[in-house]
């Protein structure tokens, strides 16, 4: 089956240089571009743009007859739907009222909540998703883990170094500067 170009108007061929030629536009628009420029400026046909390009004739073929339907836009890629997801939105919002309560509230030992201590609880609640996926959804709502301060963090008592006292009777004081 041969295909042949519609009539390009003049703005659509200059249009279609210009996307043939782009170093900014993606690859394969550019690439989509130069098939139907081919077929338009020096009149090959699909098995002959396909062995000058080093393509596939269907492949040439599909883009040449969405030019001819669609136009510049038709060399465009559809949207595609992708995997649907996983988990359903009731999931994922009790992972994130799970995360935002505190441990306490809901009966668990412990006051504070890790990842690993978030998974676990979830799984008991029979939402058996991933750690590395738990991380994913509280992103993905703004929410980040905190990290544990020691005693060397922001947290210190103002007067902690007057109630520690010196680290160690080994240790030389430092003679203050004139």
């Amino acid at each position: 089956m041969t295909i042949q170009v519609r009539a390009v108007s003049g703005e659509e061929a200059e249009g279609l240089a210009r996307m043939a030629r782009s170093r900014s536009l993606g690859a394969g628009l550019v690439r989509r571009a130069q098939i139907v420029q081919h077929a338009v400026q020096e009149g090959l046909s699909a098995p002959d743009i396909a062995a000058k390009m080093g393509l596939c004739g269907a492949t040439v073929r599909f883009w040449l007859k969405r030019f001819n339907e669609r136009g510049l836009r038709g060399l465009e890629e559809d949207m595609r739907s992708g995997r649907p997801p996983t988990y359903t939105a009731e999931e994922r919002s009790a992972v994130i009222k799970a995360a935002l309560s505190r441990p306490t509230e809901l009966g668990l030992p412990f006051a504070t909540w890790t990842l690993d201590r978030l998974v676990a609880y979830l799984g008991e609640q029979g939402i058996g998703m991933r750690r590395s996926r738990i991380s994913e959804v509280l992103l993905a709502e703004g929410l980040k883990w905190r990290q544990e301060e020691t005693w060397f963090g922001a947290r210190v008592a103002p007067d902690f170094t007057r109630k520690r006292g010196r680290s160690s009777s080994s240790t030389p004081r430092h003679r203050r500067a004139a």
